[in-house]
């Protein structure tokens, strides 16, 4: 794994951050979305075959982490072209990467991603929405929770369960469900949380599916699903990432700029010492992000796994000591509406929560790699 970055990552990295400078803290989602689209930064991941840029995560994470260091930050990123592109780039049959790769590289198509429900939170063991087969059709049942975006997507890939005829255990599956199927109704949740994407609950009752919605293979439904979960985690680091490192940028320039008694307030180490530890802790949680993209990319599931987790975990603590202290540093400025950081609290906090629990993270890490027996 190479230790700094390559001069095309650099390159990247620049152009991204001038678009994003562009547009600034008061975006325009769309506007944002398609011009990003247009420059190939959407579908930076995506096989050249089918309109993408034949990069991997680690240009995709470079992309949303410097639009969210200007404050834009694009969600849709993260599930889009991340976890539903990867997932039919890599198992979609020939048609389905025809169907969808192109739009979604271009941005004119997006999909949301559906696993979370309201019983089963962080144990995807207990999804209990099921498929079970009408002749060549699929019948799919129930419900789904948090979904991002809903409203934007052209489908959404659904993680369902089949019953093993072998076993009579039910395994997971992935659908693809387009947004006006019968049966297949969303409800806004009414969030505090501020963002450009809502969030819906979804539910599915016996949506009736084609054979070729089924995505990959049948009996290969987990791997397929972790192949989506590992950039989800990727793409959530550099999220957060971004956030923390815009945070950074307006309290330092607080900091340089305050002056009481005679020196600017970055001159006090209470002030400098603070930011000095939150720009540390946003550039070790990045090292490892690339850490976990550079695995992912060259192919290595179960280490992707592993540094996914801890990057996401990292990032996420390091986004919410970046952006309390940003707000302390303004002081009562920072809950203001001029100074933008206010709600950034609130959106900091779904970094340690979405898509995984740091508690989930620590279980995940305590014993697949410490060995530890498991609680649960």
């Amino acid at each position: 794994m190479p230790t700094t970055e390559t001069t095309e990552h650099k390159t990247l990295r620049e152009a991204v951050s001038a678009l994003g400078k562009r547009h600034g803290r008061d975006y325009d989602r769309e506007q944002l979305w398609s011009e990003a689209a247009k420059l190939g930064y959407l579908g930076v991941n995506l096989p050249e075959e089918y309109g993408g840029g034949g990069g991997g995560i680690s240009e995709l994470s470079i992309v949303l982490e410097e639009l969210g260091a200007a404050g834009c930050p694009l969600l849709m990123m993260v599930v889009s072209p991340a976890i539903c592109g990867t997932v039919i780039a890599r198992f979609g049959t020939a048609e389905q990467k025809r169907d969808w790769l192109p739009g979604i590289a271009e941005g004119t198509r997006t999909m949301a991603f559906g696993i979370t429900e309201p019983d089963a939170g962080s144990n995807s063991h207990r999804i209990t929405t099921t498929a079970r087969r009408d002749g060549t059709d699929w019948l799919l049942t129930g419900r789904k929770v948090f979904i991002s975006g809903v409203d934007l997507a052209d489908a959404t890939l659904i993680v369902g369960r089949t019953e093993d005829s072998r076993t009579g255990r039910l395994k997971p599956c992935l659908f693809i469900v387009p947004r006006d199927a019968d049966g297949f109704t969303r409800r806004q949740i009414d969030m505090e949380l501020t963002a450009a994407e809502k969030q819906f609950e979804l539910t599915l009752d016996d949506v009736r599916l084609p054979a070729d919605a089924l995505v990959g293979d049948e009996d290969a439904g987990l791997l397929q699903l972790f192949a989506g979960l590992n950039p989800e985690r990727i793409m959530t680091a550099a999220f957060a990432i971004g956030m923390g490192r815009y945070a950074l940028a307006r309290a330092i320039e607080y900091a340089r700029d305050r002056t009481v008694w005679d020196a600017p307030i970055g001159a006090h180490q209470a002030i400098a010492h603070p930011l000095a530890q939150a720009h540390i802790d946003l550039e070790l949680a990045r090292l490892m992000m690339q850490k976990a993209a550079y695995l992912y990319d060259a192919g290595d599931d179960v280490g992707a796994g592993e540094a996914a987790n801890m990057a996401k975990y990292a990032a996420g603590e390091a986004c919410v000591r970046a952006v309390d202290q940003s707000v302390h540093t303004l002081g009562g400025n920072g809950l203001t509406r001029e100074f933008g950081l206010a709600s950034l609290i609130t959106a900091a906090r779904v970094a340690r929560i979405a898509p995984v629990s740091r508690e989930m993270i620590l279980n995940y890490v305590s014993h697949q790699t410490l060995g530890l027996p498991k609680s649960y």
